[in-house]
């Protein structure tokens, strides 16, 4: 009788202890509590693993969770490239573009251009900034690049542009430049492309301006070069091979010739030039991560005197596609360790580079 009073209190004890907030199930406690069922070696042995489960799941309930951290340390900076495609008078707008960079901060690790993309690229990397780039494209008109000459390969010559870059540029060879430059020509007997990415600035951008029926062909060592528009309408192929890891590509859309219709030969040509560019779009599009297309349809390809229109209309393009650029940057961190500015890059066999 005293051993079955020690366990009617024990199962009290239990009962208060584990049961007040859990429901009991009855069929267990019926058959601990049952008639005949108190002395048996059973019954000790279903109370004891009771106790057991309860005070496991007691436990667990209150055994402090360890929370995973997300690892929210910032990324490395992805390296930038800006491709500066051609349109004659219309790549003004190309600066616009660059002052926006500029306000933003957006940093440019490498820049690549072609034709008129590829003189505001140079004359950018030298160390010339967008205000002053804007001032230099107000004064500047047609007469300045090209001179008019006799020949069965062209109208006009690119000679004066030696004396003017000559003069406007802040270094002369592409190792001197503060970013990484790619000059896109089209050598013109094998139609290769060619990218200028080393030695003397000044031919390496007559080629990449020797607008084909226009301008002469421009003699590099020893080869014939025209415009790169043939090979690279926007060369963002290059910026990739350079190391850029996300490119920003603008891209002149419009053609030359309205609905009034072409007003002489050079709209004729130009006007072919720009039909073939499009249809060659998927090729450059596809290294592209972000595409501007400035509205120039309302200026004629030869609008140098409306160089601060077409500023602010490069400037609204920018400004149109900075949250996607932003994004590019968003939790990341620049790279601690310094560029070297005057680092050849590696190019494909696709492209043929220069030297001296």
């Amino acid at each position: 009788m005293v051993l079955l009073g020690h366990r009617r209190q024990a199962l009290g004890h239990f009962r208060q202890q584990f049961c007040t907030n859990i429901p009991a199930d009855s069929r267990i406690l019926s058959s601990i509590e049952g008639p005949g069922n108190w002395g048996g070696k059973e019954t000790l042995d279903k109370l004891s693993r009771i106790v057991r489960s309860v005070g496991a799941f007691n436990r667990e309930l209150t055994r402090p969770r360890q929370i995973e951290k997300k690892d929210v340390r910032p990324r490395p900076r992805p390296k930038i490239g800006l491709a500066l495609g051609g349109g004659f008078a219309r790549g003004v707008a190309h600066i616009g573009v660059l002052k926006v960079f500029e306000e933003e901060q957006i940093p440019i690790d490498y820049i690549a251009g072609t034709s008129s993309g590829a003189l505001i690229a140079a004359m950018y990397s030298s160390g010339i900034c967008a205000r002053e780039l804007a001032e230099i494209a107000g004064l500047l008109r047609f007469n300045d690049f090209a001179r008019l000459t006799i020949s069965r390969l062209g109208l006009w010559t690119t000679d004066p542009m030696v004396g003017l870059l000559t003069r406007i540029l802040k270094v002369h060879t592409f190792e001197e430049l503060r970013i990484p430059l790619a000059v896109a020509a089209t050598e013109f007997n094998t139609g290769d492309s060619v990218v200028f990415t080393s030695g003397p600035l000044i031919d390496s951008l007559r080629a990449s301006c020797a607008y084909p029926g226009a301008f002469l062909p421009v003699n590099v060592n020893g080869r014939l070069m025209v415009d790169g528009l043939l090979a690279h309408p926007v060369p963002t192929v290059p910026l990739k091979q350079m190391g850029a890891e996300k490119v920003v590509a603008v891209y002149f859309k419009s053609h030359w010739v309205g609905d009034s219709g072409p007003r002489h030969f050079m709209d004729v040509i130009g006007q072919c030039f720009s039909i073939a560019q499009s249809r060659m779009c998927s090729q450059w599009q596809l290294n592209a991560d972000a595409i501007l297309e400035p509205q120039v349809g309302a200026f004629a390809y030869d609008a140098f005197h409306m160089a601060s229109e077409l500023v602010k209309v490069g400037e609204a393009a920018a400004r149109a596609a900075l949250p996607q650029i932003q994004g590019f940057l968003q939790g990341t961190v620049a790279d601690p360790k310094p560029r070297k500015s005057a680092a050849k890059p590696q190019l494909a066999p696709a492209s043929v580079p220069i030297t001296g």
